[in-house]
Parts: C-alpha cells; structure tokens; sequence
C-alpha cells in the first residue's frame, strides 16, 4: 500500500537539514542512512552516499530517479556464482 497524496513523499527532515546548511550549490556528497526517503526534484544533480548496511554507495541523482527512493539504488544484497573447479 502507497502513501496517500495529501501526505506528499516522504522526506527524512534531517536529510532536508543537511541539504539547507551544505547549500546545494556545494555539490557535496551528502552522506545518509535514510533509504526510505523519497527523490524530490531538488536532489537533483546532487551525490548521495547510501548506507547499505556494510558501506556508503554513491548515488548520482538524475531526472530518471524522482518518485522513487534512495534505497532502491543501493543493493543490499551481493549476487552469488559458482565457483568454477579447475582440471
């Protein structure tokens, strides 16, 4: 189930915060462990470093990515492969 419309997307306030005090004409990587939050229009441009749960990934947002989260760009889990033996 989705969030309704009159709540708007979700934005954790401490990721709009840093956004404010780096001033986004920085162009700073802006690290954060919030994967739920939503990719507004002024992320934009900006680099993120996502929190995976191990290590920080970098993530630069482009037009593609509004409407969807910062946690769906940065994989959780590794994919996994045979070794193959040696004759």
């Amino acid at each position: 189930m989705g969030r309704t419309k009159w709540k708007g997307p979700y934005v954790d306030k401490n990721l709009l915060k840093t956004l404010t005090k780096n001033n986004i004409n920085n162009k700073k990587e802006i690290k954060t462990f919030s994967r739920n939050s939503f990719i507004i229009p002024k992320f934009i441009g900006l680099t993120f470093l996502v929190h995976n749960g191990k290590v920080f990934l970098k993530i630069k947002i482009t037009q593609s990515m509004l409407g969807h989260k910062l946690g769906e760009f940065s994989v959780t889990r590794k994919s996994f492969s045979y070794k193959k033996k040696k004759k």
